[in-house]
């Protein structure tokens, strides 16, 4: 079968694979869509923590179930399925204690194994989630949107809470529709007003909020003085997560759900008279998943819009450079498998 392999940085190339051998409690799934993930862009680039090459990417997936045993999910041959890419060991005091999104053992398909671009691949059926009903790039984008609402659990927002998603990516765009649905009061903040256009446009964000422009000063203005009471930071950029202290209210929660690869550093001093709250937020768990699954089958979220570019497999290696452009407004690409 067909695969594509990141051999080193920068650089793709096709192979021809093994085909994955069926065995008990693992399904095979042949993949439909694959969508490009920041981790995806940062391995290619060398800036992926965690990461050893030569790996397949790809962890944003769906796929129709091609052999499966009897199952407690009631899964059958034929069905439309999201796959759930964190690989858990289930024994970890972090499993013990259900937080299985940030396992001590954690593998994630495309990072610490080989993921979905490629024609099969072989999966715990405890990581399958059902997706028919849905279009197959709806059962794609379960996972990035699966990070917002963790993000979200994480954090205790509640209706009515003011909160700024710094990020308007792909995850800070899922943070900010996810909040919405929930009663919050957002504001986007990014570099780009193109972008910032899009959180308002897109997800019915209530202010944007150029972080190039005098942010402070924007955020005083626009809660009288007091900051959101939750930030989550979702950039992956050192700068912009030192930065996000000050835009806190005091008592409350700054949440990062970017990962930089390096230290941070923060002043002691607004972090301590505030008294905030920090906390990571990683990857998703199951529940947070079948949330989104309700979420896009209730129709929250326009998928077709926030995939931007989807080309087909065989052609992804020559496209793959330019989604790093950002002249080229990539949200969200895609690749398309027969």
């Amino acid at each position: 079968m067909k695969g594509i392999v990141c051999e080193q940085i920068g650089h793709f190339s096709y192979a021809e694979l093994e085909e994955p051998v069926f065995t008990e409690g693992e399904a095979i799934v042949r993949i439909s869509r694959v969508g490009i993930c920041g981790t995806d862009l940062h391995a290619y680039k060398g800036n992926q923590p965690f990461f050893q090459y030569p790996r397949i990417l790809g962890h944003e997936l769906s796929g129709i179930i091609e052999q499966i045993g009897a199952n407690e999910e009631g899964l059958q041959p034929g069905d439309q399925v999201s796959v759930i890419p964190y690989l858990h060991c289930g024994d970890c005091v972090a499993c013990l204690a259900g937080k299985t999104n940030c396992c001590t053992a954690m593998k994630v398909l495309g990072v610490h194994a080989n993921g979905g671009m490629q024609e099969k691949i072989s999966v715990p059926v405890t990581h399958l989630l059902n997706a028919n009903g849905l279009t197959p790039e709806q059962a794609a984008v379960v996972e990035p949107f699966s990070i917002g609402a963790h993000a979200i659990r994480r954090s205790g927002l509640q209706k009515g809470d003011t909160v700024l998603v710094i990020g308007g990516g792909p995850i800070g765009l899922g943070i900010m529709a996810l909040a919405k649905q929930k009663g919050a009061i957002v504001i986007a903040m990014d570099v780009q007003s193109e972008r910032l256009a899009f959180c308002t446009s897109f997800v019915k964000a209530d202010y944007a909020v150029n972080a190039l422009e005098n942010p402070l000063a924007e955020l005083e203005a626009i809660t009288n003085g007091q900051y959101p009471i939750i930030v989550f930071d979702a950039t992956g950029n050192a700068n912009s997560m030192s930065a996000a202290v000050r835009y806190t209210a005091h008592g409350g929660t700054l949440v990062y759900v970017g990962l930089v690869k390096g230290d941070l550093s923060f002043d002691d001093s607004e972090f301590h008279k505030r008294e905030l709250t920090i906390m990571g937020s990683r990857n998703a768990t199951k529940a947070d998943c079948r949330q989104v699954v309700d979420f896009v089958r209730a129709g929250g979220i326009d998928v077709d819009r926030y995939i931007t570019h989807q080309v087909p497999f065989s052609e992804m290696i020559e496209h793959f450079d330019s989604w790093l452009d950002p002249a080229n407004k990539v949200i969200k690409a895609m690749i398309r498998l027969p």
